[in-house]
């Protein structure tokens, strides 16, 4: 076929009607009758097909049957305006080359209704389908937009590792990284593994956080931000769990909790308004068909500040709101997700950021507040999700966070480095952690965290 620059079907609409164009792409469905076929082709710019005219006299029959759902073909043809409904413009086609066929007895995405569970079994082809193609362009520009905003505010991208001696979150369900053979480890006199024989002569990780490392380039560049994969091994066969996940977390030298607050919500409100300013097509595809209320939700949380609200006071909310908890709300009680949208969305109706923990529920590196019981670690809760932001101002002073350490019986040999930042220079900090596949359940809409990433990893499924 001759040359003609390519149009994206995005761009198509730009055009004036009566322009030769060349559109590729993937065929989504055929009908027609015996003089004329309409294709509708789709190329994953944008969630709206084109329609492609084929007079059937001019392509035979026999040419054009092929061109069935999940074929690729290649349209040569004028853009004209349409005749039906829905649509403002239409390609009649003067020439169409077909790349590649799919049978239609084997292709599983045929015209009809498919389940999110069915999709996950074929995750190399779902984003084809129109959902997931919006929910993957959602997830670019969600993306886009958070370096964009970091960049703009003067924050620095930094790159922390993903193999790691270090486990951030105390948590110890890590994946080891090894070049050990698993047939014949290497073992010391005592029996016990021999590290000094492994790729980096001692035992290492995949990372949970990049926190840790974030705060030490915090440290010297001022304010910097990660966004990278990290990855658990916990075995959680749950709608919001991933065995690996991206996180972006910032880190800012001379902040304090209310600083941090600032920013968080700064931040999640810029990208809400990036995603109903960019994304809308996608968005209203999404309301229409999965959740009626997801636009009203992202305006909802623009249009009110955020509820700031100690975790003292919300036990108290709901301990007297007479509602029934699976589990039980008590002072000290490590808050679950029924509760968190208890307050969200039925006491202040409008996104909490929650403060002052009990220390024995948050993590070892929060500053330490003088009551000697809670902590400045904040939690960002929104509607639908729970817990959307994790972060906390960081204890500065390095004895107490040895004290700390100590109390809860940590090993200081993997993170000598992380405690001399308190040594030399210490300096009050603050940041927070944002997961990026909660943010992109948020704002699609959809219910597992399984369908906002392209292919999950969860227990025992790392296909793809």
């Amino acid at each position: 076929m001759e040359t003609i620059r390519r149009t994206k079907i995005s761009d198509l609409s730009q055009l004036p009607f009566g322009t030769q164009v060349s559109v590729k792409g993937w065929v989504r469905t055929r009908r027609g009758n015996k003089q004329v076929s309409f294709i509708a082709l789709n190329d994953g710019s944008t969630i709206n097909n084109i329609q492609i005219v084929a007079d059937i006299e001019q392509f035979g029959d026999e040419y054009l049957k092929p061109v069935s759902t999940g074929a690729c073909i290649h349209v040569i043809g004028t853009y004209v305006e349409s005749q039906g409904k829905g649509q403002n413009g239409e390609i009649q086609a003067e020439k169409i080359e077909i790349y590649g066929t799919a049978d239609p007895l084997e292709y599983p995405l045929q015209k009809k209704g498919h389940s999110l569970e069915f999709l996950r079994e074929i995750a190399h082809l779902r984003p084809r389908t129109n959902t997931f193609g919006a929910i993957f362009r959602i997830r670019h520009h969600m993306a886009y937009a958070i370096h964009k905003y970091f960049n703009d505010n003067g924050f620095y991208y930094l790159h922390t590792p993903i193999i790691t001696a270090s486990d951030a979150e105390g948590a110890g369900s890590m994946f080891q990284a090894t070049t050990l053979d698993l047939n014949k480890v290497a073992r010391t006199e005592d029996g016990s593994v021999d590290y000094s024989q492994d790729f980096f002569g001692r035992q290492t990780n995949l990372t949970v956080s990049g926190q840790l490392e974030g705060e030490l380039g915090a440290m010297a560049l001022g304010a910097i931000y990660t966004f990278g994969p990290t990855f658990r091994a916990e075995n959680s066969n749950t709608p919001r769990h991933l065995a690996e996940f991206w996180m972006i977390e910032p880190e800012v030298a001379f902040y304090d909790i209310h600083d941090n607050m600032d920013l968080a919500e700064d931040f999640l409100k810029y990208l809400i308004r990036y995603a109903l300013d960019n994304c809308k097509d996608d968005l209203d595809f999404l309301n229409e068909m999965y959740d009626k209320e997801l636009v009203e939700r992202l305006e909802l949380v623009l249009a009110h500040d955020f509820v700031r609200l100690s975790y003292t006071e919300g036990v108290k909310i709901l301990e007297e709101s007479g509602q029934k908890f699976e589990f039980p709300v008590y002072w000290g009680a490590d808050l679950q997700s029924e509760h968190e949208r208890y307050l969200v969305e039925k006491h202040f109706k409008r996104p909490v950021i929650m403060t002052d923990y009990p220390k024995e529920i948050k993590s070892f590196y929060m500053k330490q507040n003088e009551d000697g019981k809670t902590v400045r670690g904040m939690d960002v809760l929104f509607p639908k999700i729970g817990e959307i932001i994790g972060g906390s101002e960081r204890e500065a002073d390095y004895d107490k966070l040895m004290n700390r350490i100590n109390e809860i019986g940590m090993h200081t040999d993997p993170i000598w480095w992380y405690l001399e930042t308190r040594k030399f220079g210490t300096a009050p900090h603050a940041g927070f952690g944002l997961g990026f596949e909660r943010l992109i359940l948020f704002v699609t809409g959809m219910a597992n965290i399984r369908d906002v990433i392209p292919f999950p990893r969860t227990p025992n499924n790392a296909d793809f």
